[in-house]
This record gives structure tokens, C-alpha cells and sequence, in this order.
């Protein structure tokens, strides 16, 4: 994705963009599912978004809203099919690393099964539903909490949507905080559907800006 508006996140910064994602999510009803127990949560999530912070700068396009990583944007664009073959192998390295620190952080071994059994949560396999090949799917939106309330997510997306809207191109998100819905519903999104999975509190709301 090109953008003027958007600045584009370098090895230097993974640091930052760890810490904003952790701060963020610390809370989130799926972390707060998977993981149980408050002070595993807290060792654990940080070694979890490094790994994913570590996979995803390789393989999708990172952005934030300045230098100063106030918000940040992780994107990526299904319809490019050239480096699968790596992604795939990258996201392996990246799986085995986090099954390490799920032992590692909880040796009762609770926590590797929720992850286990809340699999699909924590994928966006539901998006094979969608046959929709040209597409840009949303993994990470995320704000400082001290830069919240003022506009920096809504200019992020629609900076997305600028660019689906230039390549005709489908765009698809997952959030698990309902409070999350009406802003996406704003910029045009619907729901597509909910994932449920048995033993769990917990809904996946999958949504779609269509072309």
C-alpha cells in the first residue's frame, strides 16, 4: 500500500511498535480468554507480540502514523502471492517460538491448550469464506492510549480505504471487543459473521468493506 499520510515502520522501531501493541491489548478480550491468569498475562503477552511483531514486519506492511508511532497499522495484501512460500516458513519459525513461551510462562500448560483450542481465533481462516482474491485484510489497528480520541485511527483506515478504493479491492478485519463495531460500522463496514468456538466466552466478529 502506498500512502503519503502514512509512515512507514523501519527495523528500528520494532521496539516501539511492541510496547504500543502490548499496552494495547493488554486488556483485550482475547488475550484476557486465552490467557487467564492476570500475572501470566502480563510475562507472557509481551514474548507473544514479539513474535508477532518479529513475523508480521517480514511479511505484511507495517505503518503508523509518524515517527513517533503514536498508532499503528498492520496490513496485509492477500492478493499478492509471491512470497508465500517464505511467509509460510516464517510464520512456522515464528509458531514454534511462541508454543516456547507458552510452556515456558505457564508450565500447568492451561494456557498452550486455551491457545490450542481458541485456534481460530487467532486466525482469519473464516476470510476463505469471502473467494475474494483481491483483497487487503486489517491485522493490527492499534492507538497509544495517550493519542486516543483524537482521529488518528479513522485517519489510518481511511487511508486504507483510499487504497482499496484506487485497486477495487475488498477489505476485511477481525475484532473481538464489540465496542470496537460501531467505529468500523462508520467507515462502512459490516459484519459477516461471528466465530464461536465451545469452552469459550468469547466472539470473533468478522467484518468486510466489500468493493
Amino acid at each position: 500500500m502506498n500512502s503519503d499520510k502514512l509512515y512507514k515502520v523501519q527495523e528500528q522501531d520494532l521496539d516501539r511498535l511492541k510496547e504500543i501493541l502490548t499496552v494495547c491489548f493488554q486488556n483485550d478480550p482475547l488475550y484476557s480468554t486465552l490467557i487467564e491468569d492476570e500475572a501470566t498475562k502480563e510475562r507472557l503477552l509481551p514474548h507473544l507480540l514479539e513474535c508477532d511483531v518479529t513475523e508480521l514486519f517480514e511479511t505484511c506492511e507495517v505503518f503508523a502514523d509518524s515517527p513517533e508511532l503514536k498508532g499503528v497499522l498492520i496490513l496485509s495484501d492477500e492478493s499478492d502471492h509471491h512470497h508465500a512460500f517464505y511467509n509460510y516458513f516464517v510464520s512456522l519459525k515464528e509458531s514454534l517460538i511462541t508454543d516456547g513461551w507458552l510452556l515456558h510462562e505457564d508450565p500447568t500448560m492451561k494456557t498452550f491448550f486455551n491457545f490450542v483450542l481458541g485456534k481460530d481465533y487467532l486466525n482469519s481462516a473464516w476470510t476463505a469464506q469471502l473467494h475474494e482474491t483481491r483483497r487487503l485484510h486489517v491485522i493490527y489497528l492499534a492507538v497509544d492510549p495517550k493519542f486516543q480520541h483524537h482521529g488518528l485511527a479513522e485517519m489510518m483506515m481511511n487511508e486504507v480505504i483510499a487504497c482499496a478504493d484506487r485497486n477495487d479491492m475488498m477489505i476485511s478485519l477481525e475484532t473481538h471487543n464489540p465496542k470496537n463495531i460501531p467505529f468500523y460500522e462508520h467507515l462502512g463496514f459490516k459484519t459477516f459473521g461471528i466465530v464461536e468456538k465451545p469452552h469459550f466466552q468469547l466472539k470473533q466478529y468478522c467484518m468486510i468493506k466489500e468493493l
